[in-house]
């Protein structure tokens, strides 16, 4: 069954990567009705950001809870069944087997997607190195992939790099999620693989997860429409 098509505008996560939840209730009040789809992660969560979960989700925002679930199958189970409790319309879990088969098991017919995530876009082939892995960041992305869709899950977090050969794996039912994009206007922080918001859709990606360029934007509202318009070029 094909999937529901993605309105242009739920196409952009804005990351809310601040220290307070006061921070990121004017980072949402500043951009407005630019975008309406946000990524709350755990330094948001330890700061009273489940609350915020739930003021956003009351005001019809859409929520990206991004906790990269790793434990026992059932720590993972029960963990997964309270974000869906939430409202959260997406979560991730580290791309193990078995992390994934218990997340599969409780989200049920919640309405929660979940993403294995694969490689984080911080990561290049050192740091793998350096953390014990034999492979590549290109081979152990497709391998987590692969593990990811015949798992059942909804979908996967990977660098934009690697999307145009991912969508080719998992094809077109599941989502693809990519953080590490970076306007031609937006610097690349601690990013390794980037790509445009332009680039990342031409190339498969369903969902881009941006941060800095907008929440540290002069006028957020600004960058978060600049972003819009360009991924409307691109679909």
């Amino acid at each position: 069954m094909a999937r529901a098509p993605i309105d242009t505008i739920d196409r952009l996560i804005v990351a809310l990567d601040v220290p307070s939840t006061d921070e990121a209730r004017r980072i949402v009040e500043a951009i407005g009705p630019a975008a309406r789809f946000y990524k709350i992660g755990m330094q948001l969560v330890f700061a009273g950001g489940l609350d915020l979960i739930r003021e956003l989700v009351a005001e019809d925002k859409k929520i990206f809870l991004d906790m990269k679930l790793l434990d026992i199958g059932n720590t993972v189970e029960k963990g997964v069944a309270s974000i869906a409790g939430l409202g959260a319309n997406l979560t991730t879990i580290h791309a193990y087997p078995q992390a994934m088969r218990a997340a599969v098991k409780a989200r049920g017919n919640s309405g929660l997607a979940l993403l294995g995530v694969t490689v984080l876009t911080s990561m290049d082939d050192h740091d793998l190195a350096e953390s014990g892995y034999l492979q590549d960041a290109h081979a152990l992305v497709e391998q987590r992939a692969v593990q990811a869709r015949d798992s059942a899950m909804d979908g996967i977090v990977a660098s934009p790099l690697e999307a145009e050969r991912l969508r080719a794996l998992i094809g077109d039912e599941m989502l693809l999620v990519t953080p590490g994009v970076r306007p031609s206007w937006s610097g690349a922080d601690d990013q390794k693989r980037i790509a445009t918001p332009r680039d990342a859709i031409r190339a498969g990606s369903d969902h881009l997860v941006v941060g800095r360029p907008v929440v540290a934007a002069g006028n957020p509202r600004e960058a978060a429409t600049r972003i819009v318009d360009e991924i409307a070029e691109a679909e």
